[in-house]
């Protein structure tokens, strides 16, 4: 079992608000103790320990995220919690930290993938030296874990975003992508999802995708690109970004601009982060799940496995916590829920 070596602030779970995206150099790591009952009572880890590798740290996204997963750790009873991962979102950085955690020993490992194909040889190896591996938001080759714990169905989320901005430009014009990598799976997904429907759906017909960019979750990076956007295509009508550090870093931009009013921004954002936007009237509406419960029913997915509850195959079922029964779908996938349209209306009903 792993011994930290320095220690990361507590995080605490933010209240269970929704019915259920996203973030090189110098690396940081840490780990903390945890204690406490298994609200489920049936996974015994009072040995055992659990590490955490987000896309990347002090990501405001993979925070709260991390913070869900912690919080459900001491719940069940983790001898031990780690949070170790890069500084830089990109497709090689989590290796090193994957092989370092597994000769270490930790027992199941939560990653958050920033390339599908890149993590997998290391995450192999890891389930060959006994390791249970789970991924959360952004998923890896299947193959190559034993769950995948998804916010919400990928075209749930590709038609979400499709709706609120054919609300807000009428139902025709052209829109802009700002993503986050360019080998994040769960984007990928949800652009693949949103082309397809364009293509297919007559609903969204009118719409014409005439850019996608990456930021790469890196703010500096994603404020540049949003102005490039707009500076590129005098004519856009609006910009998707469905990514929290994309949005935010695009709403910044747009709010003190001239755009600010004639290009339209929406896409998945934090409630918290996106609320002076929504009240000056930069953003009219945006969406997003609970982050937080993505990392809570993670980890006890991660003791499930570990305690020998389930095995990871379709149609098993395992208690979640306070959040409930959870059922394995198909491709050893489970769904946390639904995501909210926030807008000004709602907005202050919500704080994470």
């Amino acid at each position: 079992m792993k011994k930290g070596v320095a220690a990361l602030g507590a995080l605490s779970l933010t209240s269970a608000l929704l019915m259920s995206a996203c973030g090189g150099g110098t690396s940081t790591q840490g780990s903390e103790s945890s204690s406490g009952g298994d609200a489920s009572g049936s996974y015994d880890v009072s040995s055992q320990s659990i590490t955490f590798i987000p896309k990347q740290l002090n990501n405001p996204f993979s925070d709260v995220m991390l913070g869900g997963g912690k919080n459900a750790a001491g719940e069940i009873g983790f001898a031990e919690v780690n949070v170790v991962g890069p500084l830089e979102a990109s497709s090689s950085s989590q290796v090193s930290f994957i092989n370092s955690e597994v000769q270490a020993g930790t027992n199941v490992l939560v990653i958050a993938a920033n390339d599908p194909d890149a993590v997998c040889p290391a995450l192999q190896d890891a389930r060959k030296a006994g390791t249970k591996v789970v991924t959360f938001d952004s998923d890896s080759a299947a193959d190559c874990r034993d769950l995948f714990i998804n916010q919400v169905e990928s075209k749930q989320v590709a038609i979400t975003m499709l709706d609120m901005v054919s609300d807000q430009i009428g139902g025709s014009g052209k829109v802009a992508i700002l993503s986050a990598t360019a080998n994040a799976a769960n984007q990928n997904a949800w652009i693949k999802f949103m082309e397809d429907e364009i293509a297919s759906n007559d609903k969204y017909k009118g719409i014409e995708i005439v850019a996608k960019v990456y930021g790469d979750d890196d703010d500096t990076k994603s404020f540049q690109e949003a102005q490039g956007l707009l500076q590129a295509h005098p004519d856009l009508n609006a910009i998707v970004s469905p990514t929290t550090v994309g949005i935010a870093a695009t709403a910044r931009y747009l709010s003190t601009s001239d755009y600010k009013g004639k290009v339209f921004l929406t896409g998945l954002g934090l409630p918290n982060e996106m609320r002076s936007f929504v009240k000056d009237g930069t953003v009219k509406e945006f969406a997003l799940w609970d982050p937080a419960q993505l990392g809570y029913v993670a980890a006890y997915a991660g003791a499930a496995l570990d305690s020998g509850a389930i095995k990871g195959e379709v149609g098993e079922k395992f208690t979640a916590g306070n959040l409930g029964e959870r059922t394995i779908g198909e491709n050893k996938t489970v769904v946390v829920g639904d995501p909210v349209r926030f807008n000004a209306d709602n907005i202050d009903k919500y704080d994470f």
